[in-house]
């Protein structure tokens, strides 16, 4: 799949100290705009050049999205109760849906900060990516 418009390229993103290979990096970068695009209103679609600010920010958010994955990646790990090998059974704690929505809301603190840190004052096109008023 061919993954087009990024606002940070593969290329960029190695420039900038990342380690991913190319597929998880397109698969991330995909999300981390998606969280820009909803924070901006879109105002970035078909900008003919991203500011530096923007591509800051992804690289930002990627990282984040994969430290909040692999801390899933654990969690689900340490809910293990027991396990038997030779039946390969496996019983896990219980997780509490406050437990759940903790992480989730922690995830989306993070990730929205990130954008209002970094995306904060940038001017695209004579408007503010963050604006969400009204003009006078």
């Amino acid at each position: 799949m061919e993954f087009t418009g990024q606002y940070l390229t593969y290329e960029e993103y190695k420039s900038l100290g990342g380690n991913l290979d190319q597929t998880p990096f397109n698969l991330l970068e995909f999300e981390a705009q998606k969280i820009i695009d909803g924070n901006t209103q879109n105002r970035l679609i078909n900008v003919s050049e991203i500011p530096q600010e923007v591509k800051l920010c992804i690289f930002k958010l990627i990282n984040s999205i994969l430290k909040f994955s692999k801390e899933e990646d654990n969690s689900q790990n340490s809910n293990i109760a027991s396990e038997n090998i030779d039946g390969y059974s496996v019983t896990y704690n219980n997780v509490s849906l406050d437990q759940i929505e903790n992480v989730v809301k922690s995830k989306n603190i993070e990730l929205n900060d990130i954008v209002y840190d970094y995306l904060l004052g940038v001017i695209v096109n004579d408007k503010a990516l963050l604006y969400r008023g009204v003009t006078w």
